[in-house]
């Protein structure tokens, strides 16, 4: 090994090594030929990949060191533990879905390995954990493939059975999704940036984790939540995505604070082209091409539903706010034992699409949610709606299962149903009730009345 560092033509210390693009020995062979604990700092310039990393040095690059792949695998493999690979552009793996092509790819025995501050671009994945334990994405700014189909492109940061991983602080676009997981446990993902993708997150059968603080900005969906467990959803914020801000497929015993939901106006060719298209082998039957009947030409509110609840139960929904959205809370298919109070539904086309007979209190404690289309009465100022809100009637459940019957919405006899109904709340056919409806948004939401 000495012999080999020896004919380096630039060497510092024995702790860091300093390499330029026209080095005798290629970059794979300086790595070969490290100790454990090195660092390799390269100059700017392009190098050569692929390359593998299979003992515990450092990989840093100055402005402007790249790393340029062949077009074919990933363009750097990470295999030893306690691996940093850091300020390196990194461009040009293969197209491969099934031999996980990436940027980065962490395979099981890369322990503790961390990717941070690169410029990733050009690649099948961005980054890929591939049951690399304990490690962290961070800081990194990827871009995925464009012009591609959906089912042929990769997702910015791959997540599979990698406990305790951590993904931070990322600028995420194009591509298929943000940050995919599946079959994890134990993981971070916050304070990410998300925007031109289908989900920002896309969560399967990963248990025990959190998700807070991120920003999805004009994707099909914020944060896609299915078949997962005991998750703090906190923080996280969903301006204009097109179909769902947060949507809940299978996900139970949750906490889901904090959270804010924008609606935007869009044209609505936007949203058929970028939307139920490419999401449907994922999303439930019921939410299949929902809406293919809109016009392209005309405007819409994205998302279609701030959340859509379909089969998750004893979740905890607190504090958060949804505004502007066609639906603000489509909530079906037998989610039972959620608990949803303090949050606030503001300027939505239709506050709640509730489909089901029996009763349901949308209040805790003496405390239930803010609803902007709330004609209520407060006279003991205590805060509190003096009459419980019902947000859907008998007239709401016949136009979701009869949308031709819209026609008939401004006529007298529909009128003097809905009419009836407010007066004599026991001809009310089930669905939600708020209690104790709040007469102001939570504390530091505000209303854009």
């Amino acid at each position: 090994m000495a012999a080999l560092w020896a004919a380096l033509p630039v060497v510092a210390d024995a702790e860091n090594r300093i390499v330029r693009p026209a080095e005798r020995l290629s970059l794979q062979a300086i790595i070969d030929a490290a100790a454990p604990g090195d660092v390799i700092t390269l100059k700017a310039g392009d190098y050569a990949a692929p390359i593998t990393i299979d003992n515990s040095v450092t990989l840093e690059g100055e402005d402007g060191a790249s790393l340029v792949g062949s077009g074919q695998g990933s363009v750097i493999t990470i295999m030893g533990e306690g691996v940093t690979v850091r300020g390196l552009t990194i461009t040009g793996s293969g197209t491969d879905l099934a031999a996980l092509d990436s940027g980065v790819l962490a395979t099981q025995t890369a322990t503790g390995a961390v990717i941070e501050r690169n410029v990733i671009t050009g690649n099948l994945f961005g980054i890929y954990l591939h049951g690399a334990v304990n490690s962290v994405a961070r800081g990194n700014r990827i871009v995925g493939l464009r012009g591609e189909r959906l089912s042929e492109a990769g997702n910015g940061v791959s997540v599979w059975n990698a406990p305790g991983a951590q993904v931070l602080d990322n600028d995420i676009r194009f591509g298929r999704d943000g940050i995919a997981t599946m079959t994890s446990k134990r993981n971070v993902f916050s304070r990410n940036r998300f925007s031109d993708l289908r989900f920002g997150i896309h969560y399967m059968y990963t248990n025990d984790s959190e998700v807070s603080d991120n920003i999805s900005t004009g994707n099909s969906v914020g944060y896609a939540i299915m078949f997962s467990s005991r998750l703090k959803i906190r923080g996280n914020v969903s301006d204009g995505d097109r179909d769902h801000g947060l949507l809940l497929n299978y996900a139970n015993g949750s906490e889901i604070t904090g959270n804010t939901v924008i609606g935007r106006l869009q044209p609505a060719e936007r949203w058929l082209l970028g939307g139920n298209r490419n999401m449907d082998a994922d999303m439930p039957k019921s939410e299949k091409a929902e809406t293919s009947d809109q016009d392209p030409g005309t405007l819409r509110p994205g998302p279609q539903k701030c959340v859509f609840i379909y089969n998750a139960n004893k979740n905890r929904f607190n504090d958060n706010v949804f505004e502007g959205c066609a639906i603000g809370i489509h909530f079906t298919a037998g989610s039972e034992g959620n608990a949803i109070s303090g949050n606030a539904f503001i300027n939505n086309q239709n506050q709640v699409k509730y489909v089901g007979t029996r009763y349901t209190d949308w209040s805790k404690d003496g405390r239930g949610n803010y609803w902007s289309d709330n004609p209520a009465f407060d006279l003991d100022g205590d805060g509190i709606g003096d009459n419980p809100y019902r947000p859907n009637d008998l007239i709401d459940k016949v136009l979701w299962t009869s949308p031709q019957a819209k026609l008939l919405t401004t006529s007298p006899a529909v009128q003097v149903i809905r009419w009836a109904q407010a007066q004599f709340p026991a001809l009310l056919p089930g669905g939600v009730v708020d209690s104790h409806p709040l007469m102001a948004p939570i504390a530091g939401k505000k209303a854009t009345q």
